[in-house]
């Protein structure tokens, strides 16, 4: 990994940079330009989805890039309407063909859909993907406690990664809990709250002001501090740079729970609930 970002490990042993870069909506050549300039920049984890219809934007930026394939992190994730086992099979492969690559570093669930229950048959195809060889760790995104438990219940292997929605207003403390105690690395989506009011926060503010940082790498320091992956989006290179200069200061204890105190019971930026939400 590159010095300026950290790398954790998963529980497999794999490790993934502490700070990566979100590509939602990045697509056609600017789409490869922004991804390119964040690799040049830094990142190494870049991360994608079959359903944001830009995978062949990310491998063409792999290949674009002066950066080893092997340096880099890719991750991409599974549609809710191919939870089934052979569909799955299909799937990732076609993931793999869109982006031009050998292999996926990370390779998700992208919604449990529990209304559908097919989400246990699709981590088995993970599982088995990964023996293929087309994917180096297996996780899931929005999955609460009791899919992960039933995951484990049924196949006896549990993610490396969950990656939910977490930020200031959301701040998910349970399931970071339950995550910790069962080994499971916490990735962030929309870790900033898609630039939501609080980057208006009076709070936050206060803190970048004693710490001489942005609100936004104050929200991302605290991510980095609760052992959160956050993969902030950004096509501009200034706030590229700005999102992974968080590593030179340290939030104290007590600032930390201040981010903490913004969360709110109604938090999630369009209530998409995992207990009940389906996404195709």
């Amino acid at each position: 990994m590159t010095k300026q970002i950290p790398a954790i490990s998963l529980h497999d042993g794999i490790q993934i940079p502490s700070v990566g870069f979100g590509t939602y909506k990045l697509k056609g050549e600017k789409g490869v330009q922004a991804i390119n300039t964040a690799i040049t920049n830094g990142y190494r984890l870049i991360d994608s989805a079959y359903n944001y219809e830009n995978e062949a934007t990310v491998g063409k930026a792999v290949r674009r890039s002066s950066v080893p394939r092997e340096e880099l992190f890719i991750t991409s994730k599974l549609p809710g309407r191919y939870h089934h086992y052979d569909d799955a099979i299909i799937t990732i492969q076609e993931s793999l063909f869109r982006a031009d690559l050998d292999y996926y570093d990370l390779y998700l669930i992208h919604w449990p859909n529990p209304i559908q229950d097919n989400y246990v048959e699709a981590w088995q195809a993970l599982i088995d993907a990964q023996k293929f060889g087309y994917i180096r760790s297996i996780g899931v995104c929005n999955f609460l406690p009791e899919h992960l438990e039933r995951l484990q219940k049924e196949t006896g292997i549990l993610p490396t990664v969950n990656q939910i929605e977490l930020h200031p207003l959301f701040n998910q403390e349970e399931q970071l809990k339950f995550h910790a105690k069962h080994h499971i690395a916490t990735e962030s989506w929309s870790p900033l709250s898609r630039a939501s009011d609080l980057l208006q926060n009076e709070t936050l503010q206060k803190l970048a002001d004693q710490h001489h940082k942005t609100i936004s790498q104050i929200i991302l320091r605290w991510h980095y501090q609760l052992g959160a992956i956050a993969i902030p989006k950004s096509a501009s290179p200034v706030r590229q740079k700005e999102n992974i200069s968080i590593f030179d200061f340290e939030l104290s204890d007590e600032e930390v729970a201040m981010i903490n105190s913004l969360t709110q019971a109604d938090g999630r930026l369009k209530d998409q609930n995992p207990a009940v939400y389906e996404e195709f």
